[in-house]
């Protein structure tokens, strides 16, 4: 990492040497010019999560790059988070109002809202239109129900992968499991993984067991989540009843446990659900496996159809009132650890690439210095 004393930088990561990183200076919010029609937010805090890593590993892949473009060869991860406008020229948006969204790791990020209503907007710069709404849409927290302020940490941490979660499992009872009697879970002590979990075993998902693989370091630590009915170590997995119709989801894409899994089920493997790509040294990406071929899940699809099928409003009520039973137990399985400026946010993020992070532990990182 290049040292700074910038007030205002970008954190930059090496595209295809992830752990290649530099922090680069840039304007200080006061000197940042705005065309008619845009905002600027200073980025208070975000979550820095695997899923993240997950964002870089297929930056190229799924367009996350092109969010906050960056020099030759380096990119900005998009990360999720709260920021405040520190000044506007767009009519329809107010200095001092705080927005939930998708950000650079930075100090700032200019915006240009359109189809702005009371509860936010989408982002309009030119360079961001062929990429998914999802993720150009910011919150204006004033106006959004699922908004708790003593709970930002967990929003930031947790949100947006429960809402992953909740469109996997409706994807699977969508598809009626596609015939499977387990679902087994990869990286199990990640935060989509137990969100998924608690979806899967909430009630209305009994149908299935949930099978949660995790290493021996973690066992512990997913058993007392209370959401798997089964825990199994990496290396025990051939103990898995190879005769019983099985979905994989995998959320870290070591492809040592997907080759595993294929070759342990073979054709009783019903469907292989690829969301992550944390073991971005080890991901396992076009080749050929034993029955069905790992699918990569796209979240914005499943909100496309669901969208379609109940309208935008009942989706959205769905995952508000799914989130708000979810956030209370799930507080208690996190302890959040915050940091504040570049070297905190290089600590973390090498610590998080290299798989050092507790499980119990959700690191909210801030640009902002002292």
């Amino acid at each position: 990492m290049t040292a700074t004393t910038a007030s205002a930088f970008d954190f930059l990561v090496r595209k295809g040497t992830l752990d290649e990183t530099r922090v680069a200076s840039a304007l200080a919010c006061d000197d940042v010019g705005l065309e008619p029609g845009q905002a600027l937010a200073a980025i208070d805090a975000f979550a820095f999560t695997a899923n993240n890593i997950t964002y870089a590993v297929f930056g190229d892949a799924m367009q996350y790059w092109d969010f906050y473009p960056a020099p030759e060869g380096w990119g900005r991860i998009p990360v999720w988070g709260f920021a405040d406008i520190v000044r506007s020229s767009c009519p329809e948006i107010r200095t001092g109002e705080r927005l939930f969204g998708y950000w650079p790791m930075s100090t700032w990020a200019v915006l240009t809202p359109t189809q702005v209503t009371a509860a936010g907007f989408h982002d309009a710069t030119a360079h961001r239109q062929h990429l998914h709404a999802l993720y150009n849409s910011y919150t204006r927290v004033a106006a959004d129900p699922g908004y708790d302020p003593a709970r930002e940490a967990q929003q930031m941490l947790l949100r947006v992968l429960f809402l992953t979660a909740f469109l996997i499992d409706d994807f699977l009872a969508d598809n009626d499991f596609f015939g499977a009697r387990s679902v087994v879970i990869a990286s199990a002590s990640s935060k989509t993984a137990f969100s998924l979990a608690h979806c899967l075993h909430g009630g209305r998902r009994g149908r299935v067991e949930v099978i949660g693989l995790t290493s021996p370091a973690n066992v512990a630590f997913v058993e007392g989540l209370g959401c798997y009915d089964k825990v199994v170590r990496y290396d025990d997995l051939a103990t898995l009843p190879a005769a019983t119709p099985t979905v994989f989801v995998d959320m870290a894409g070591d492809g040592r446990v997907v080759r595993g899994i294929h070759h342990h089920f073979g054709a009783t493997l019903k469907h292989s659900c690829m969301v992550g790509g944390t073991h971005w040294k080890h991901v396992a990406m076009g080749q050929q496996l034993p029955g069905v071929q790992p699918v990569l899940f796209f979240a914005p699809s499943q909100v496309a159809k669901r969208s379609q099928d109940w309208g935008p409003a009942e989706l959205q009520q769905r995952m508000s009132q799914a989130w708000m039973n979810f956030v209370e137990p799930a507080s208690a399985w996190i302890r959040v650890v915050h940091g504040r400026g570049p070297a905190d946010i290089e600590r973390v993020y090498q610590d998080v690439l290299a798989g050092r992070t507790r499980p119990d532990e959700g690191h909210v990182l801030s640009p902002k210095q002292g």
